[in-house]
């Protein structure tokens, strides 16, 4: 695997671990404020255990009661959150998935000054976004998650819009996830929402947590040096300066603060997976963007293209 420096908007996976999270990203980064995530990694009954004897995952994570509206969303495997606060209380079975390529997963909100205890077995993201207002807790089962099939032809991709305006009350949060089948682009074209003018653009920080594996129906034998992996692009759109392009695996962050941000490739060969946490200073919780110029007129071209066939994907796909 090729190791990558981080920069101010590139968290390399396992580069901010914290207090048992595999990493942590919130307002303590230099020039970052409206969003959050966690992630975590569980073991149930108890921690595993290295040869000498010290653990390598814990059985438990904590959330701590804070000025911070929450969406929690299984990764792989099953968990239980029990929650107690401002927002409610009581206990939630996250019945999760075998991985984030299995099609949506149940999520849970929890509105601010709501703390929680995590427990299972598996791989979980927390979305974040700090807020003092406080909304009612809020379980989404996977049958109940918007699911859209965005695109067409190599633009193709499958939505996840647990977290949206229409899908969820939220104060601040915008939260959805996308499977990017292997080959396609997604986040494209470049787009940007990092001015406020309303009713045509938001200000909005944005989140990418990444996963990459093998593609479904992967003919022949995959060996085992196989390396997933994507793409993501983010660059200037005013005078403030930003300009990555990185090489994305499970696990890695990308922070896009302002901007242009796509595209975001899946490499031939491997399935991309990204899950998006959006949050601003606006007095309207609305996704409103402004497309590049130069490439918004690829949008046309999908009038003329069909979804791709390989999706949607769901649990009972063959993998």
């Amino acid at each position: 695997m090729t190791e990558q420096n981080a920069s101010a908007w590139f968290v390399p996976s396992g580069s901010r671990p914290e207090d048992g999270w595999t990493d942590v990203v919130d307002g303590r980064v230099a020039g970052w404020a409206h969003t959050g995530i966690r992630l975590g990694s569980l073991v149930g009954g108890g921690p595993d255990l290295e040869a000498d004897g010290q653990p390598t995952d814990p059985a438990e994570l904590r959330l701590p009661s804070d000025a911070v509206e929450r969406i929690v969303v299984p990764l792989s495997g099953t968990f239980t959150v029990a929650y107690d606060g401002a927002s409610g209380s009581g206990t939630i079975i996250l019945e999760g998935r075998g991985s984030v390529f299995d099609g949506p997963t149940d999520v849970l909100y929890l509105g601010a000054h709501t703390g929680a205890s995590v427990i299972g077995t598996g791989r979980f993201a927390v979305a974040e976004a700090p807020t003092d207002e406080v909304r009612p807790a809020a379980y989404i089962p996977a049958g109940d998650v918007p699911v859209e099939l965005r695109g067409a032809g190599q633009s193709s991709r499958q939505v996840h819009n647990f977290g949206t305006p229409a899908a969820l009350d939220a104060v601040k949060l915008i939260v959805c996830e996308v499977i990017t089948p292997a080959g396609n682009w997604s986040s494209y074209p470049p787009h940007k929402h990092d001015t406020l003018v309303p009713g045509s653009e938001s200000d909005l920080e944005e989140i990418y947590y990444y996963e990459a594996a093998v593609t479904r129906g992967a003919i022949g034998e995959v060996p085992e040096t196989a390396d997933p992996f994507a793409l993501h692009r983010t660059s200037a759109s005013d005078d403030r300066p930003i300009d990555e392009f990185r090489q994305v695996r499970t696990g890695d962050v990308v922070l896009v603060p302002y901007g242009w941000h796509g595209p975001a490739v899946a490499a031939p060969g491997y399935d991309m997976y990204y899950l998006n946490v959006m949050a601003g200073p606006d007095p309207e919780r609305v996704w409103n963007i402004t497309d590049h110029p130069a490439h918004g007129w690829v949008r046309s071209q999908w009038e003329a293209e069909m979804i791709d066939p390989r999706l949607p994907y769901q649990k009972e796909s063959p993998r």
